[in-house]
C-alpha cells in the first residue's frame, strides 16, 4: 500500500459483506496488504460498533479460512467501526474523519475507498450521501453489478455517477475477472510464443464460455424478476471473459491499453440476433414468492456471439449459464480445427472423440487442460484422447492465491483499473444487446438438474457442448 486507507463498506451487514468482503479484508490484512487502514461499516441496522464487530467475527469464522482465535482476531477488530446509515451524512462523515485521524500520525495523505455492497436501486442514494457528507473527493468507489438494465438506463446511471465522481474514480467490479484463471489467460496468450500464433480463425473452430450453477433462486426472485440470467450474468460476467479471450495484444498490461483492446472487442460484436439465443426457465420457478404464474423471466440463457473482425471472422463464441443445472462449473473451452485424417486406417478412432480442446477452469484454484490424440500402446494404430493438465494447487505458491474479491479490492486500493469495466465498455455491451431486449426469444421450460432446454443442441449444431466433460479432471 502506497498510502493509508479508510475503507467505507456500505451494506456492511448484508450477505456479500458476510460471505466475501469481511473475510477477504481479514485475509488482505493478514497477508500484509491492508496494514495502514481503518474499516468503517454502515448499513440500515441500528447497531453499535460492538454489534458489528461481533457479526464480522461470526462471518469470518463461517466463511473465512482457518480458526479465528482471539489473538488472530483482535488486531483486525481494532480497525473496525460502525455507523448506522439512518444517522445521516453528517454522522458518516464524523466516523470517517475519526478513522482518518487514527491514521494521521503516519504522516501520509489518507485515501478513501467506498465499497457499495448495496442493491442497484440504492447505489445512487449512497453516491448522493457521499456527496452530501463531503467524502467524494480524493476517494474511489467500487460499484456492484448490474450497471443498468439496458442502454438507456446504463447511460443514465453513468451520467448520475459522473455528477459526483470522475470515471477514473469508479471501479465497476466483476469478480470473474478477479479470478487467477482469468488473468492466466493473459499470461498464457501473451507470454508464450506457442499459442498466440494459433489464436485466430485459421486454427480455432469455436469457443465455449460455460457457467452452469446448481443453486436455485430461493430468496432472490424479486431481484431476478427485474434482471434475468442475461442481464445478471452475460453482460456483466461472460462478455467480460470473452473480451479477455478475443482481444488483440495490448501495447502493455497497463489498465489503459487493456481497456482499449476490450472495448474494440465489444464494438466488433455483431448485435445479438434473438434467433441465436435460447432462453429457459426451470420448472418450479413460477408462482413462488414474487413470481407470477406467467413469468417470462429467464433463469437460463445460451447464445451464439459473432465477432466481426479479421482475427475471429467465422468463429462462433457460445455462451451458456443458468440456475439449477446438472453441475456447477466455470470453464472456457477452445476447440481447435481438426486436421485431415485420411491417412489413418479405419477403426483407429481418429476424429471419433471430437476436436482437440484447450480448457481453462475458472475455479479459485485454477486449472488448465490441453487434450489431443495420441497412440494407444500396443500393436496397430489405435488412437485415444490424452491430456496435459496444470493446476495452481500443484505449485509452491498456491497458498498465495487471492480470491477474486480480495484481489479486486486490493487493485482498487492501488488505483489499478485493469480488471474493472469502464462506462463506455458497459454501454457498448448494452448497445449490442438491444435487439434481444427489444424482441426476446421465447422462454422454454427445463427440468432442474438438467443442462437446460433441448434447443441448446440445435443452437450449437453440428458441434457439441463441452460440458458435461467426457472424463473428469485428473486429481
Amino acid at each position: 500500500m502506497e498510502q493509508p486507507h479508510v475503507v467505507v463498506l456500505f451494506g456492511a451487514t448484508g450477505d456479500l459483506a458476510r460471505r466475501k468482503l469481511l473475510p477477504g479484508l481479514l485475509r488482505l490484512f493478514e497477508a500484509g496488504l491492508l496494514r495502514d487502514a481503518m474499516i468503517v461499516g454502515t448499513s440500515l441496522e441500528q447497531w453499535s460498533t460492538e454489534d458489528w464487530v461481533k457479526m464480522a467475527r461470526e462471518a469470518c469464522e463461517e466463511f473465512g479460512k482457518g480458526e479465528i482465535t482471539e489473538q488472530r482476531w483482535q488486531p483486525f477488530a481494532a480497525m473496525l467501526s460502525y455507523v448506522p446509515t439512518g444517522d445521516g451524512p453528517r454522522a458518516l462523515a464524523q466516523t470517517v474523519h475519526a478513522a482518518e485521524a487514527t491514521l494521521a500520525p503516519l504522516g501520509r495523505e489518507v485515501q478513501l475507498l467506498h465499497y457499495l455492497s448495496v442493491p442497484p436501486k440504492a447505489a445512487l442514494q449512497v453516491i448522493r450521501q457521499l456527496q452530501e457528507a463531503g467524502l467524494a473527493e480524493r476517494s474511489r468507489v467500487i460499484m456492484e453489478k448490474p450497471f443498468g438494465t439496458d442502454l438507456a438506463s446504463a447511460k443514465e446511471l453513468n451520467a448520475r455517477v459522473h455528477e459526483v465522481f470522475r470515471d477514473k474514480q469508479v471501479y465497476r467490479i466483476d469478480h470473474f475477472l478477479g479470478k487467477e484463471a482469468a488473468q492466466n489467460i493473459l499470461a498464457f496468450r501473451f507470454a508464450n510464443g506457442l499459442f498466440e500464433p494459433i489464436w485466430n480463425r485459421n486454427f480455432i473452430d469455436h469457443v465455449q464460455i460455460d457457467v452452469p450453477e446448481t443453486l436455485g433462486l430461493e430468496g432472490r426472485t424479486a431481484f431476478y424478476e427485474s434482471t434475468g440470467a442475461y442481464r445478471d450474468m452475460v453482460v456483466t460476467h461472460l462478455m467480460q471473459v470473452l473480451a479477455f479471450m478475443a482481444m488483440e495484444p495490448p501495447t502493455s498490461l497497463a489498465p489503459g491499453p487493456i481497456g482499449d483492446e476490450k472495448k474494440k472487442v465489444f464494438r466488433s460484436i455483431r448485435p445479438l440476433d434473438p434467433r441465436d439465443v435460447v432462453r429457459g426457465q426451470y420448472a418450479g420457478y413460477r408462482g413462488k414468492e414474487e413470481v407470477s404464474d406467467d413469468s417470462e423471466t429467464e433463469t437460463f440463457v445460451a447464445l451464439k456471439v459473432t465477432i466481426d473482425n479479421w482475427r475471429w471472422a467465422g468463429v462462433p463464441f457460445f455462451l451458456r449459464t443458468g440456475k439449477k443445472l446438472a453441475e456447477g462449473a466455470r470453464i472456457i473451452s477452445i476447440a481447435f480445427k481438426e486436421p485431415p485424417l485420411t491417412m489413418f486406417p479405419a477403426g483407429s478412432n481418429a476424429g471419433n472423440m471430437g476436436p482437440d480442446h484447450l480448457t481453462f477452469d475458472l475455479a479459485d484454484q485454477s486449472r488448465m487442460s490441453l487434450s489431443f490424440y495420441g497412440k494407444r500402446p500396443g500393436p496397430g494404430m489405435k488412437l485415444e484422447k490424452l491430456s496435459m493438465q496444470f493446476s495452481t494447487a500443484d505449485t509452491s505458491s498456491s497458498t498465495s492465491v487471492l480470491e477474486a474479491y480480495e484481489r479486486l479490492i486490493h487493485d482498487a486500493m492501488r488505483g489499478d483499473h485493469t480488471l474493472f469495466t469502464s462506462a463506455d465498455g458497459i454501454e457498448a455491451l448494452w448497445e449490442i444487446s438491444q435487439p434481444l431486449l427489444d424482441n426476446p426469444s421465447p422462454v422454454r421450460m427445463y427440468a432442474p438438474g438438467s443442462w437446460g432446454p433441448n434447443s441448446i443442441h440445435q443452437l450449437i449444431a453440428p458441434r457439441a457442448w463441452r460440458l458435461p466433460f467426457e472424463r473428469s479432471w485428473r486429481i
